[in-house]
């Protein structure tokens, strides 16, 4: 840890690796936003705060991901605040990081009710690569507390598995 990646691009955010001194900070953020540390998806449970990531400016947003051979899995994007352009500079620097340590490819799942994150990974360049009709319901017998229906109304049932080639 230590590199500092500064995005020359985004008028003075930096993006940094993830110190200890942040792990409260990004405990609290993952349970406030994904229910707790442990992600499930693709049928594989994932404790995000045990992996490698990325934290923006003064702690406005989080990204944590996974290294495997020439391929990269973004596991969970946050920005505390959305709208700001955090969660494409986070993508950005884990890009150029990921192209620096020969990785090939960045994929990410989201399920079938999430269209603003189906629409913000488009945006960015990646492009549909699996669908996993009724994963989510399967889920749901390992991590209950999932809904059943999403606040925009669509019923949360499969999950959509979005890649980028680097």
């Amino acid at each position: 840890m230590g590199t500092i990646f500064d995005l020359c691009y985004n008028a003075g955010m930096i993006i940094r690796d993830r110190s200890d001194d942040d792990m409260p900070w990004m405990r609290a953020l993952l349970r406030q936003r994904w229910g707790g540390t442990v992600v499930i998806a693709h049928a594989e449970t994932i404790d995000a705060a045990q992996l490698p990531a990325l934290v923006a400016g003064d702690r406005e947003g989080l990204a944590t991901y996974r290294v495997q051979g020439h391929e990269a899995e973004l596991v969970t994007l946050d920005a505390v605040a959305p709208g700001q352009r955090v969660g494409t500079h986070l993508i950005d620097a884990l890009v150029e990081r990921l192209r620096a340590q020969g990785v090939h490819r960045l994929w990410v799942t989201t399920t079938n009710d999430n269209l603003p994150a189906l629409a913000f990974y488009q945006k960015r360049g990646f492009h549909l690569r699996h669908l996993r009709p009724g994963a989510v319901d399967e889920t749901r017998h390992v991590k209950p507390s999932i809904p059943r229906v999403a606040a925009n109304g669509i019923p949360i049932r499969d999950e959509i598995e979005l890649c980028c080639d680097l």
